[in-house]
């Protein structure tokens, strides 16, 4: 079978490789799976935007239709202008297209920046799907280690850029890490990137479940933000629209227009039914999303108590839907999170799967971290998971 030299390189997707660890494992009637691998709402959507959706579909021709390929005019138009709300700027609708989901907005961005031989600065731990497209697009990732807070340094970032350097990529509430940038941390990227002719792309999807108030940066403020700046969001987290597929990019209108070229290659257009789904809840569910802001931040404050009750484990970074930890096992990573699954019942994703490994000139934090993402568990599920890594902290079967 042939198979190009990039694809065949790229690891197997992180979340469907932790399934199959659980494939043909009979777990204890007393002790069931309890699954913290994917970032990603467990539940459907409300009701509310679910009989929105059924009557989008019964009643409106054009959700079944092709569609605008950068996406519904309404929808861009309502993200321009809550987007300028909420971060004191100036988003224009022609400077947002609609994606079938983040990843693909990341990929488009990708693709009108850099292609084979170039490179793109990543910082670790990183979003493994972004790795992932970087490598089998030829694309070489440019490590930028975090620091122990889990947040990149501008400073050291500067040092990695050459004449084939295209990009910086930031995700902020971090995924895998949790923390949240401060805004000094992205001005001080956009800065750079600025100064050296590079994009800074700064992922968003968990920006609805920031713990601090107000806007989390003012890089919409600046009236030239889209000479540099390119935004990704994702619908999926806020509406649990996962299924449904929709994203967005935010972008200087040209960049668009390169962006439109890919995406009509790919998809034509994004998902009809979702796009308008979106749309209703960004109009109709503001109360509930706050609600469910709350909810994951009562979860994430349940995460940081826990562990501070269990002293071997370091919590490295908490917020959005994740908790990063430092495990306190003589094994790597990857050999802690099979272990959990036979020990524990629970399944988590260790960080060699978001991270350079000591062979590959990692630090070795890879090898000693976990990834536990808490949004899918409840306030008794978050209980039940410390009681069970406090039993396979003091060596119970």
């Amino acid at each position: 079978m042939q198979v190009t030299p990039t694809l065949a390189a790229t690891p197997a997707p992180p979340v469907m490789e932790a399934r199959r660890w659980i494939e043909g494992v009979a777990f204890p009637a007393d002790r069931p799976l309890l699954n913290l691998s994917q970032a990603a709402p467990a539940d459907p959507p409300p009701e509310p935007l679910r009989r929105a959706i059924a009557e989008i579909a019964l009643t409106d021709a054009e959700a079944h239709l092709y569609g605008p390929v950068l996406g519904l005019p309404e929808l861009r138009a309502r993200v321009a202008a809550d987007w300028s709300r909420a971060y004191s700027g100036d988003v224009a609708p022609a400077q947002v297209a609609i994606t079938s989901g983040c990843n693909q907005a990341f990929t488009a961005a990708i693709a009108t920046l850099a292609g084979p031989g170039d490179n793109v600065i990543l910082p670790a731990p990183w979003y493994f799907n972004h790795r992932m497209w970087l490598q089998m697009s030829g694309v070489a990732p440019r490590v930028l280690e975090a620091g122990a807070d889990l947040l990149p340094d501008a400073e050291a970032a500067a040092a990695l850029i050459d004449d084939r350097t295209r990009a910086i990529v930031l995700v902020s509430p971090n995924n895998p890490g949790g923390v949240e940038y401060p805004a000094a941390t992205l001005a001080a990227f956009r800065d750079l990137a600025r100064s050296r002719g590079i994009a800074l792309i700064v992922d968003e999807t968990y920006r609805d479940f920031d713990a601090r108030d107000g806007a989390p940066h003012d890089l919409f403020a600046d009236p030239d933000w889209d000479d540099t700046l390119i935004q990704l969001y994702s619908f999926s987290k806020a509406y649990r629209l996962t299924g449904h597929r929709v994203g967005a990019i935010c972008a200087s209108p040209a960049r668009l227009a390169e962006v439109e070229k890919w995406l009509d290659t790919v998809t034509i257009c994004p998902n009809s039914i979702g796009q308008r789904a979106a749309l209703w809840g960004m109009e109709n569910l503001s109360d509930w999303l706050a609600g469910e802001r709350r909810e994951i931040l009562a979860r994430r404050a349940a995460m940081i108590d826990g562990f501070t009750a269990l002293p071997d484990w370091t919590l490295l970074g908490c917020g959005a839907y994740f908790a990063y930890v430092r495990h306190p096992f003589d094994a790597p990573s990857d050999d802690v999170a099979r272990d959990l699954v036979r020990r524990a019942s629970l399944l988590v994703l260790p960080g060699t799967m978001f991270g350079p490994l000591r062979a590959e000139g990692g630090t070795g934090r890879a090898e000693a971290t976990l990834r536990i993402a808490f949004a899918n568990a409840d306030l008794a599920g978050i209980t039940t998971l410390f009681d069970r890594l406090a039993e396979v902290s003091r060596g119970a079967p």
